[in-house]
């Protein structure tokens, strides 16, 4: 008896280990899952997260570019600027000699030769300008008083003019300067004493008269053939907002809104964008505008599959991945002409594209399936960029209209209030589309102040 009560004992003990090592599987598999985001954690370099998010500094060999071949620096043919001479210089200060070097006797009378002359290029004592408009009033021999009225736009006795306008927009707006430091640039370098109040009420006049070009802008972008589109958060008073931006070659359209999501679209956009190839990240509201087609961004693309690679080995990754890079290498050969005529090569990497979209994944490689299945979806907007000459392969383009509003927060910090970030929305839309066409900032800028309104 003695031995089988021990035996049934250590079968009993064998049971309860057996239990314990199931557990201890089980637990095991949850903490590897849970450990897989640190040993493969995702950053700017392998997926759409960006580098303000990224925990460490990524190593640079990372990056989406490959190298060239051609050595750092200034390539031949490429035109440096350097200080030149002026032909006409506003002003020339002659130095003659007066008495001779060596024997000390009088040269006054002696004719001087020119040997050499140098330049010095500098700014001068910024002044305001203070013009004073008088009115004044005839009496008619019919005893009628007639007042000459005052230029328009002259309402105040005493007022900011236009110029002033421009500049508190120009470092506003492209220069990033908080309230602050604007009043004090002001004061120190144009020798204007203007409150922020004072700042902030020039801001509003501006933006008044740049409301029509605004409008203008949207007007294009909505006539346009191709639009890239991206978001991004921003403080305002405290509160998560967002910057949406619609942007091609030649046009920047920038909003703020308080909702990341269709709604927007709908608000700015409500009948679409019919006309125009719809380039953007994935972000799953820029399907519901309706457009002509949509283009994925394959630089994001590129990334989602760096991470991939890095966390499984994935050779449906690496595949699809090369399958990118050769329609890149594509689109720099093809002509204008190329995009419109049948092309085999063209067929083939859209061939391999639908293979891949349906070649079968590890199980356990739950994010490959995850992208693959999305991707499915939207085959159609992967390689669409090789059948439009103007659709661009990125939409590296609405990630530069929409990091200025980073920088922007960077230096100045959040926005004070919704009414500042749709001024600076406004303002900032017409001074990219101004640099888009090459154009002066400032001068643009000026012109817009000149305008009146009601």
């Amino acid at each position: 008896m003695a031995d089988n009560s021990s035996i049934e004992s250590l079968i009993a003990h064998i049971q309860e280990l057996g239990n314990v090592i199931i557990q201890l599987k089980d637990e095991n598999a949850w903490l590897r899952a849970k450990l897989e985001r640190y040993e493969h954690p995702k950053n700017s370099r392998n997926s759409s997260v960006p580098p303000s998010k990224d925990e460490n500094r990524v190593q640079r060999n990372k990056s989406l570019r490959l190298k060239s071949g051609r050595k750092v620096g200034g390539q031949p043919g490429h035109e440096g600027t350097t200080l030149i001479m002026n032909d006409s210089p506003d002003r020339i200060e002659e130095h003659k000699p007066i008495y001779c070097g060596h024997c000390g006797k009088g040269l006054t009378a002696i004719a001087a030769e020119l040997i050499e002359k140098r330049q010095v290029v500098d700014i001068p004592v910024v002044k305001p300008v203070c013009t004073e408009h008088r009115v004044y009033g005839k009496k008619c021999s019919c005893g009628h008083v007639t007042t000459s009225p005052f230029p328009a736009g002259i309402r105040y006795p005493i007022q900011y003019g236009p110029g002033t306008e421009a500049m508190i927009s120009y470092l506003h707006s492209r220069h990033y300067l908080p309230f602050n430091r604007l009043r004090e640039l002001l004061h120190d370098i144009f020798d204007l004493p203007i409150s922020e109040g004072g700042i902030h009420c020039l801001l509003k006049r501006f933006t008044k008269k740049a409301q029509p070009l605004y409008d203008q802008i949207k007007t294009k972008i909505i006539e346009s053939s191709v639009v890239g589109t991206d978001e991004t958060g921003a403080k305002v008073n405290g509160e998560r907002n967002w910057f949406w931006t619609w942007q091609n070659k030649k046009l920047t359209y920038i909003v703020h809104s308080t909702n990341r999501g269709i709604d927007t679209i709908k608000r700015v956009f409500a009948q679409g964008l019919h006309s125009a190839i719809l380039n953007h990240d994935r972000w799953a509201s820029h399907f519901h505008c309706a457009a002509k087609g949509h283009q994925l961004c394959t630089a994001h693309l590129l990334r989602d599959f760096n991470y991939l690679e890095e966390k499984y080995k994935s050779h449906w990754a690496i595949a699809m991945k090369d399958l990118l890079m050769a329609a890149l290498s594509l689109k720099k050969e093809l002509t204008w002409e190329d995009h419109y005529k049948p092309n085999e090569t063209i067929e083939l990497l859209k061939t391999r594209l639908g293979d891949l979209l349906h070649a079968t994944i590890d199980p356990s490689h739950k994010e490959s399936i995850t992208l693959q299945k999305k991707l499915l979806k939207h085959r159609d907007s992967i390689l669409l960029f090789l059948y439009h000459p103007k659709v661009p392969p990125d939409n590296n383009g609405s990630e530069r209209s929409i990091r200025n509003v980073k920088v922007k927060q960077k230096v100045s910090g959040q926005f004070k209030s919704e009414e500042g970030a749709v001024i600076y929305a406004i303002n900032r839309s017409i001074i990219d589309t101004i640099i888009k066409s090459n154009q002066n900032i400032l001068k643009g800028l000026t012109l817009i102040a000149n305008l009146t309104t009601d």
